[in-house]
């Protein structure tokens, strides 16, 4: 799906199939480059023109998955939805939220009809940290091992914010072509619960009190 879209590398899919009891992709090798002059400038130029493909719904047509762990894609009309029911609650239900943190969560859900404005679904890459990118033989980013849906592009600009690894450049360029809405900076640590959800699934620790403290200081 994102290849298709001709606005990023993507590695070529050669095979898909099983063996031995196990799913397996087998995708083209890439060799890494050296990077092209202005190669944040052309990165954020290029994602700003992934997220201009749409779709009427948010969601896709089918589940995949973000790391390991399973990823809920029912569409739905409405961006906050999406968010509360296939991103947000799976992630608590699996890790046993309840009391206090159940409440305060619940509480913010309340209010995202009013924190995010409108938007299109845009086509996300959903899982874009700077593990997630590499140089190509090209010399531009090659993007992989997505998590993709139709859903809010503040999802992929606040994911690339989570970590770091990301110049100036890269969102100066995406603004210039794609400008955000109005107070996307306070939104990315809501954008990031998603993620950090998904961390403290997989590894707990301290991406429990990163969220915590996202979610006291809504």
């Amino acid at each position: 799906l994102l290849g298709k879209t001709n606005t990023l590398y993507i590695p070529r899919i050669i095979m898909t199939g099983e063996a031995g009891g196990s799913s397996f992709i087998l995708l083209e090798y890439i060799e890494g480059g050296n990077p092209i002059s202005g190669f944040f400038k052309t990165f954020g130029k290029s994602l700003a023109g992934l997220h201009r493909n749409t779709n009427e719904k948010f969601g896709l047509d089918h589940n995949n998955y973000i790391g390991l762990l399973p990823q809920s894609n029912k569409q739905h009309t409405d961006w906050t939805g999406f968010f509360i029911e296939e991103r947000i609650l799976p992630q608590m239900r699996l890790a046993n939220f309840s009391g206090q943190r159940a409440k305060r969560l619940d509480t913010l859900f309340k209010k995202l009809e009013e924190i995010f404005p409108p938007e299109k679904p845009a086509l996300l890459h959903g899982d874009l940290w700077n593990g997630n990118y590499i140089i190509s033989p090209t010399g531009t980013a090659c993007i992989f091992d997505p998590a993709v849906y139709y859903g809010n592009r503040e999802m992929d600009t606040a994911m690339t914010k989570l970590f770091g690894g990301f110049d100036k450049e890269f969102y100066e360029a995406y603004h210039y072509e794609f400008p955000l809405e109005p107070g996307w900076k306070e939104r990315t640590d809501i954008c990031n619960l998603y993620p950090l959800l998904v961390h403290v699934n997989l590894f707990g620790g301290s991406y429990m009190n990163q969220m915590d403290s996202i979610i006291n200081r809504f």
